[in-house]
């Protein structure tokens, strides 16, 4: 469906994006994953034929975004950061509009009307004016003008940004629905959504694909941790020695705060595989271990690691440097 050969992206002097190069298959949901800044929009807005490439070449199932953006935009549904909402219109008339600026017949947009008021659950406001509507509805019919044409392709700019939690749960719910019947692309800084949401990830970092895979095949590439919180009877110092005493590189992020009667409450991150190490050091070393919780940070870890070790550098970080660190 997708296909991004070495491309970039300039505006003036400044590079947004930078010798990008991937690919989604159709029926994909896939996750552009990514602090604000590392140039997760622009590659939207290149797919979504509103920018031009500097440089390389996008093709969306098989159609050039220079020579055939016309073309392309007939089977593109695009929902932006911010939604192109007219709030003078209602729901109804501004769905119905979008439909037939996308070419449909009246016929046409009168069905997928009714379809999308249904699959976006927008009927109990679909003569409400739009400038009334809470930002959860308007998020709504965002998406809804986005699919009306029943696009192959469709792409969501983060599409909970200010959303409640419960506004949260409902559009995971629509996303899911959408799966399969669409290709979608989600960008998001959020981790949790692409999590629930996505097939397969994509991380960008200062304009850079810096890692790709399914969650599990990034946590087997870069090495996935666990958060540890102890809560230990004992000095701090034999603590710290029989911490020392595991693997090198086995322990990071390690903070230890005191408590009362000599009880220690530390909070590390660690291998998945070297739990039981982890906690045979403390017990052999005559430290009363009191609790011990582990949290999986799967992507979290992989990817505050990944921003940290990019700062600077002048190409991604590799799988080992990953692990290593």
């Amino acid at each position: 469906m997708i296909s991004v050969k070495n491309v970039s992206k300039y505006y003036g002097s400044v590079r947004a994006v930078e010798n990008l190069s991937f690919e989604v298959k159709q029926g994909e949901c896939v996750g552009f994953l990514g602090l604000n800044g590392a140039g997760k929009s622009t590659v939207l807005q290149l797919l979504s034929c509103l920018l031009l490439p500097t440089s390389g070449r996008v093709t969306i199932s098989g159609f050039d975004v220079v020579d055939d953006s016309h073309e392309i935009r007939r089977f593109v549904g695009y929902l932006p950061e911010v939604p192109p909402l007219y709030p003078e219109m209602t729901t109804r008339e501004y769905i119905e509009f979008a439909g037939r600026i996308r070419g449909l017949s009246r016929a046409q947009t009168n069905e997928r009307t009714r379809q999308v008021l249904e699959i976006c659950d927008l009927e109990k406001v679909e003569d409400s004016t739009i400038g009334t509507l809470s930002y959860g509805y308007k998020q709504r019919v965002g998406i809804a003008q986005a699919i009306v044409h029943s696009p192959r392709l469709l792409i969501l700019d983060e599409p909970i940004q200010g959303l409640d939690p419960v506004q949260i749960v409902e559009m995971r719910k629509m996303i899911g629905e959408l799966r399969g019947e669409h290709t979608i692309l989600l960008s998001t800084h959020i981790l949790s959504e692409i999590e629930h949401t996505c097939d397969r990830i994509l991380m960008m970092q200062d304009g850079r694909i810096a890692a790709e895979g399914t969650e599990q095949e990034l946590e087997q590439r870069y090495g996935a941790s666990r958060r540890i919180d102890l809560e230990v009877r004992g000095s701090e110092a034999t603590l710290r020695s029989a911490l020392a005493s595991l693997s090198p590189n086995t322990l990071t992020h390690l903070s230890i705060e005191k408590g009362d009667s000599e009880i220690l409450f530390v909070r590390l991150q660690v291998p998945e595989a070297a739990r039981e190490q982890l906690s045979r050091a403390v017990v052999n070393a005559g430290l009363g271990l009191l609790s011990m919780k582990a949290e999986t940070t799967g992507l979290e870890s992989i990817f505050v690691r990944l921003s940290a070790l990019a700062v600077g550098s002048s190409s991604p970080p590799s799988p080992a440097s990953l692990q290593s660190e």
